[in-house]
């Protein structure tokens, strides 16, 4: 089939040799003339009616015809009674005739069309009857379209578009056997791509506007803005957290959304928007409403190394800090303690209403176990507890839930020196360990061991009673008392009379320990084994330090470690 068209004048082999061609198509148009209500497919419409996207006019027809508002040029506005160039491009399925602006052509003769097909311009046809693969449309001739390039889907609406006057192209072009194709689908391709781009153009930053939401996906959600589609991140549907659009958004429903981007990316036009963005942010109302220290309820959103998320409102998060969750376990992964989902109670912390954070406490709102510790723990106390940690200076013990102690190196072993503490002591064991100070201030406890373990002063407390006589030195005689060494790291308190004391020793009090004077030594050995009656009617001796003399017990305290003795 020839690509080029037959001239006009050429004779068609079927016709008689003194018929043209030309006559031909004159007779076919006069055949195929309209006569139906359209009257053309340019006409002078008047404006009865504006809607959001489209106008509708008079065309002297039974049914009014409707065109697009994007179809108008930038800028134009109309009002009822306002006239209007329209051309007739088809019929909708409410039966309102489909406009376009302007004039487009009828070919009036096989020049037109060639015309047309070279410059592959738009011509009007009116489709005449439903064939096999498609429909037959009169342009001038019969020509034929495939139902793929209709522009419909269903074949029950091929039926609906006979008697319909449509725009197409040709797409192919035969003179010689009368081969005509035409194609509707892309020129309404064209104009759906024309009007998009015009309705993207209209589209600015900032403007609030009114779709339907198309489709929904895992991210987010495409809004149909009227021919234009725009993409609604999940992130700004709500202040609240969203996990997916369709738990708060379905398909076919219509929104308000403000524009809060367009760019051109790769040629292709992309708008963003938001419905959030329409409504006061929750953080608007956050000063003034939460205070340091308060106590608040929230849902945990989403759990990082670092901390956790909590939402206690929608829109208003506060972060709780893995450092802030416990008293007691240092926790390296915030996921450890808590999930995501739960509902936790927390201690507001810190407030900064222009970065908008809020920092959080999980461990204070548990209460503080230092508050109680201080009587708790007092010095001189027992306690049993787990090794939780080791040093090379001590290991620390744990108290209570948020409250640990140390044992100082020194104070693990009173029998030999040691090195490291794991000597004594290993991860985890449970020990018993006493009291030795607390200063809550600093949240110190000091313990020990040692300090448990039976020493010399704990065997002769139990050996002895009040009423026993002992022997011992003097190492220091001050302000009527004397102290008295009754053995190695034994010491008890002697009360003494001041005419009893030397002069020098009263004289020299404050001067410190004193040396070892064994003068009184001889005077107690010979009266206790010698019997020397002379010696023990001997006036006593002045007492001063370093003397060694015999003493009677008054009272022992074995609780407080104390032993108080007088003169023999």
């Amino acid at each position: 089939m020839p690509d080029s068209i037959t001239p006009q004048s050429e004779v068609s082999s079927s016709a008689g040799a003194d018929e043209s061609f030309g006559e031909m198509l004159s007779q076919f148009e006069k055949s195929h003339s309209r006569k139906t209500e359209s009257g053309g497919s340019q006409r002078v419409g008047t404006v009865i009616a504006t809607t959001a996207d489209s106008i509708f006019l008079d065309i002297g027809f039974k049914s009014e015809g409707v065109l697009l508002l994007a179809d108008l040029p930038a800028g134009q506005s109309v009002k009822p009674g306002d006239k209007l160039p329209v051309s007739i491009k088809g019929r909708d399925p409410e039966g309102y005739y489909q406009l376009t602006l302007g004039k487009v052509e009828r070919p009036a003769d096989w020049a037109a069309l060639e015309k047309a097909f070279t410059e592959k311009s738009t011509i009007v046809g009116t489709v005449t009857g439903v064939i096999k693969g498609g429909l037959t449309v009169d342009v001038g001739v019969r020509a034929f379209m495939p139902a793929s390039r209709s522009g419909t889907r269903e074949a029950a609406e091929l039926e609906k578009m006979v008697g319909q006057e449509i725009m197409c192209r040709i797409i192919k072009l035969d003179v010689a056997d009368e081969d005509v194709v035409v194609d509707r689908r892309a020129v309404l391709e064209e104009e759906e791509r024309s009007a998009m781009e015009r309705r993207s153009s209209e589209i600015k930053e900032g403007a609030t506007l009114s779709g339907t939401v198309r489709s929904l996906t895992d991210y987010g959600a495409f809004i149909d803005l009227g021919g234009v589609d725009a993409l609604l991140h999940v992130s700004d549907i709500a202040w609240s957290r969203v996990n997916k659009a369709a738990d708060v958004l379905s398909v076919g429903q219509a929104v308000d959304v403000k524009v809060l981007k367009v760019s051109s990316e790769g040629g292709k036009r992309r708008i963003s928007v938001g419905m959030k963005q329409l409504l006061p942010h929750p953080w608007d109302g956050v000063k003034g409403k939460y205070k340091l220290g308060e106590r608040v309820r929230g849902t945990i959103m989403r759990v990082a190394d670092f901390g956790a998320f909590v939402e206690l409102e929608p829109g208003v998060e506060g972060l709780i800090h893995v450092s802030e969750m416990s008293w007691g376990k240092k926790l390296r992964k915030a996921d450890t303690l808590v999930k995501a989902g739960e509902v936790v109670d927390a201690v507001i912390l810190g407030i900064n209403v222009e970065e908008r954070r809020l920092s959080l406490g999980l461990k204070q709102a548990l209460g503080d176990p230092w508050a109680e510790a201080g009587k708790k723990f007092a010095a001189g106390t027992v306690i049993e507890g787990p090794v939780v940690s080791l040093t090379k200076f001590g290991a620390f013990v744990q108290l209570a839930e948020g409250v640990e102690g140390m044992i100082h190196i020194s104070d693990l072993s009173a029998e030999k020196r040691i090195n490291h503490p794991q000597e004594i002591v290993k991860l985890g064991q449970v020990v018993k360990a006493q009291v030795l100070a607390i200063d809550t201030d600093k949240r110190q406890v000091r313990l020990g061991i040692k300090q448990l373990a039976p020493s010399g002063l704990d065997e002769y407390l139990a050996e002895h009673k009040a009423g026993d006589v002992v022997s011992g030195r003097i190492v220091e005689v001050s302000n009527g008392q004397a102290r008295v060494e009754l053995g190695e790291g034994i010491e008890a308190i002697c009360r003494v009379t001041v005419d009893s004391v030397s002069e020098k020793q009263s004289s020299s009090a404050a001067t410190g320990p004193a040396k070892l004077d064994l003068s009184s030594l001889g005077s107690m050995l010979a009266a206790r084994w010698k019997g020397n009656a002379s010696a023990a009617e001997a006036k006593p001796e002045p007492v001063r330090g370093g003397q060694i003399r015999e003493f009677r017990v008054t009272k022992i305290d074995a609780a407080a470690k104390k032993i108080e003795i007088e003169m023999a």
